[in-house]
């Protein structure tokens, strides 16, 4: 029997589709293929059993008219075929062989007029098109997030009183009276206790403050969490599980709609400025996904074909990654490494493109103000050493650890919230966290500034231009070596300058111990609440906090003992050979790599994002050290641990099937179930297909010669049959109650009074998928991986057994490593 990826799930719900081109090899003897001759394959490489390449077979247009294929259509096509419902999975090779029908239509035309011409030339350079809108929708909504979140988030604090739209430093950009120590205070920016008491000094004033800082937090909290409850539940968390699953193949409508963009870019300025533990940039590749799926209704080829509306979708991705970072090229690679499920060639070149257009778009908006893309600009004046590969691995520990921490503990959380009374209640958990967040926050200068310039801080090197207590050193020179004046000392050895901690660095270092605790515990409890939630920016702050940490003590170590062998002999007279602000960079791609896993693009990501290109090696061994100890714990990533959470139908292809059972071990019907629910070829009236389908819930059904015999003829949609009904009772054809319904190219021989037969074979797949009731169910499952079926019928010398479902995968799947097979149903 053909190979096919096709439309039904069979119990009910919805699944996964992949791409129809990544056949695996280990086929062969398994599959009940037919001998059969050249002649028999087509040209994408699928034997057709008995089937001679014709113009209906796949949608190709060339070769003999077809008896009833894979579209056998009616002359007029039955409106409403080929669509697809709510939570359901789009068929991968129906979507493909249509869009090449069109394509071949188009072509074979283009030389008949100019408007044909025109046409297919609009046609080729459609795809550019549509990701040239999504890049310069992506940035522009991206720039306009980030002016507006740092406004609101400088509000929390005060106001600029010549122009309130000003953040603090847009208000002291004019201002002659700033000094180099205070230099984002100025006369024209207000606090609060400076607008209430008149004064910013006391008691008073500090309780005035934080107050205000609470109060402005909460009601941001406030704001967002209800703008998602009323109008677009959608435009809750982070969107790249749900992404996943979408360009999977799964159909989630309304969730990358005009209305959820509408919301999400509102409430994620919100939700950023409260000041809870979240980032906006995983939420902007939801944002550019919405504008991806409204810029492709713009164009026939992609409103019409739901695969290449997915393609557009992948590009989409790869300018939110872009516009998030300022990493171009990180976006593409996280569109293929974490995102896309189908990636072919010219996907990269147009998320390639998407993605310069975005970042291109940002660069004019220039939201940072610094003229530049990269979001944490940094410039180290030291290179890094070979003795450093072993703190460098100690950071990859610590994130790897922090990440099976933080996908425990949020996951159990997130199941609370889901099977408790607690999830009844979004608003008031919102309010809740955001209020105790603030609370502890305020007292804190490294978690009450905005997470983004706590991370920009702790990257920086300390030079003279810094003032922070971070920087607040005292310098001295070893014995031996250069002295203060350049000159060499009696022993005339190499020298290390001794930078001795000031109090400001002591007082830093307990600050920043206490804020890494508190965003370890409040970012578990805040990802994944009613509001547009990121993950990116909390994690790398994690990270940055305990690599700053660990680098002051390695700059302390080395200041205390330069005459050690190993410091010695990589370190030069002059200058310190420790570069905290490079800790902290490497301990943010640790952090960020335990909790999303990801590698390559995460690396490629971080030195874009900081401009630190000669730092790649750093990077690359804190990352893998990061991902090898996770992956110890589990490999799941934070990502892929929501989908199973939420119940999405998604078959992770990084997850192993090691076990020795068989399709007869999970195919339906069991023993113990009713039979099969199958239609026969000649015998069925319309009342008893309308019977069938009122009295069942699935999606398909197998069609066969006779009950007796059970031997297949092909496969039907549940939604096509009704579809087919409901239009030729319309259109007026005398189909009533008792009309005979046949599959056949030919009507049965029908009594002269019986009333007129209803031919549904142009909406039937003659070439269902199926397999042996002997085939292992590890290569089913990878079947149904690098297929993305949604079922397959299962077969013994021809007759039908039963059928194995995406969702009896799933369900099995889970029964082997001892889960609950009912946590996979999409909830």
């Amino acid at each position: 029997m053909a190979a096919r990826i096709t439309e039904n799930l069979g119990n009910g719900y919805g699944s996964l589709a992949s791409s129809d081109e990544e056949l695996i090899d280990v086929l062969g003897a398994s599959l009940e293929f037919p001998p059969h001759n050249d002649e028999d394959i087509m040209d994408d490489g699928i034997p057709r059993r008995g089937m001679e390449v014709c113009r209906g077979s796949l949608g190709r247009g060339e070769g003999p008219p077809c008896p009833g294929g894979f579209l056998d259509l009616l002359e007029e096509p039955i409106p409403g075929v080929g669509t697809y419902g709510d939570f359901n999975t789009i068929d991968w090779v129906r979507e493909k062989a249509r869009d090449r029908d069109r394509h071949r239509k188009i072509t074979s035309r283009k030389k008949e007029s100019v408007c044909s011409f025109i046409r297919s030339v609009f046609d080729a350079w459609s795809g550019w098109l549509v990701v040239t809108f999504v890049g310069l929708m992506a940035g522009t909504f991206a720039g306009l997030i980030d002016i507006a979140a740092d406004w609101l988030t400088d509000v929390k604090e005060g106001v600029c009183l010549s122009s309130f739209w000003y953040n603090r430093e847009q208000c002291c950009w004019d201002s002659n009276e700033t000094t180099f120590e205070e230099r984002n205070l100025c006369p024209g920016w207000r606090t609060w206790s400076q607008l209430v008491l008149g004064r910013t000094d006391g008691v008073g004033a500090y309780l005035v403050a934080y107050l205000c800082y609470v109060a402005w937090a909460v009601t941001f909290a406030f704001l967002a969490v209800s703008l998602v409850r009323v109008f677009a539940p959608y435009a809750c968390g982070s969107g790249i599980p749900e992404i996943k699953t979408i360009l999977s193949g799964f159909i989630i409508r309304g969730y990358l709609g005009k209305w959820t963009l509408l919301v999400k870019v509102v409430t994620l300025v919100l939700a950023v400025s409260s000041g809870l533990s979240l980032g906006k940039e995983g939420p902007l590749v939801h944002v550019a996904c919405c504008a991806g799926n409204i810029a492709s209704h713009w164009f026939p080829k992609y409103n019409r074909n739901e695969a290449k509306r997915r393609e557009v979708l992948s590009a989409a991705s790869a300018a939110g990654v872009s516009v998030a970072f300022g990493a171009p090229i990180g976006g593409v690679l996280f569109s293929l490494e974490e995102v896309s499920y189908y990636f072919p060639l010219k996907t990269l070149w147009r998320s390639f493109f998407a993605a310069l257009v975005a970042a291109f778009v940002l660069r004019a908006i220039n939201p940072f103000g610094n003229s530049r893309l990269v979001l944490f600009y940094v410039e180290f004046h030291t290179p890094w050493f070979l003795f450093e590969l072993v703190p460098f691995v100690l950071l990859g520990v610590f994130g790897g650890l922090w990440g099976v921490l933080f996908i425990r503990g949020n996951i159990a959380w997130c199941r609370r919230r889901k099977t408790t009374r607690q999830g009844r209640y979004p608003v008031l958990e919102v309010v809740l966290v955001a209020g105790l967040t603030a609370l502890l926050a305020y007292p804190n200068p490294y978690t009450r500034r905005n997470t983004g310039q706590l991370i920009r801080d702790l990257f920086n090197d300390c030079g003279p231009r810094e003032s922070s207590e971070l920087c607040d050193y005292r310098s001295n020179y070893s014995t031996g070596g250069f002295g203060p004046n350049g000159t060499l000392n009696a022993s005339g050895s190499a020298a290390l300058t001794v930078r001795e901690p000031g109090p400001g660095v002591t007082s830093a270092m307990w600050k920043l111990c206490l804020a890494l605790l508190l965003k370890i515990l409040v970012t578990i409890f805040t990802f994944g609440m009613k509001v547009p939630s990121g993950l990116f920016i909390p994690s790398m702050a994690v990270g940055a906090i305990a690599g700053r940490v660990l680098g002051v003590t390695m700059e302390q170590i080395v200041s205390a003992h330069p005459d050690w062998v190993i410091f010695n002999q990589w370190c030069h007279s002059g200058a310190s050979c420790i570069t905290p602000g490079l800790y902290a960079m490497v301990g943010a791609a640790a952090c960020l790599g335990g909790v999303t896993r990801m590698t390559v693009s995460l690396v490629v990501i971080m030195f874009e994002l900081t401009g630190g290109l000669e730092y790649i090696v750093p990077l690359m061994v804190a990352v893998m050290a990061s991902k090898w100890v996770g992956d110890a714990f589990g490999r799941e990533g934070i990502y892929d641990a929501h989908i199973r959470l939420n119940g999405y139908p998604f078959l992770d292809a990084k997850e192993e099937f090691s076990h020795t059972t068989l399709a007869a071990d999970v195919m339906h019907p069991r023993r113990s179930e009713p039979p099969l629910a199958v239609l026969t070829h000649e015998e069925m009236t319309v009342d008893d297909l309308e019977g069938t389908i009122r009295s069942t819930s699935y999606n398909g059904f197998p069609v066969v010669i006779s009950r007796e015999s059970q031997r297949l003829v092909g496969f039907v949609l549940r939604r096509d049959i009704a579809l087919a009904i409901e239009n030729a009772r319309k259109r007026g054809e005398g189909v009533v109650s008792n009309s005979r319904v046949y599959f056949g190219p030919h009507a049965p021989p029908l009594p002269p009074d019986a009333p007129r037969p209803l031919k549904l074979r142009p909406i039937l797949d003659l070439s269902p998928f199926t397999v042996s009731d002997q085939t292992p169910m590890d290569i089913v499952v990878d079947i149904f991986r690098k297929l993305g079926i949604r079922q397959s019928l299962v077969t013994h010398n021809g007759r039908l057994l039963g059928i194995i479902t995406k969702k009896d995968v799933l369900r099995h799947m889970a029964q082997m490593v001892n889960q609950d097979p009912d946590s996979i149903l999409f909830n």
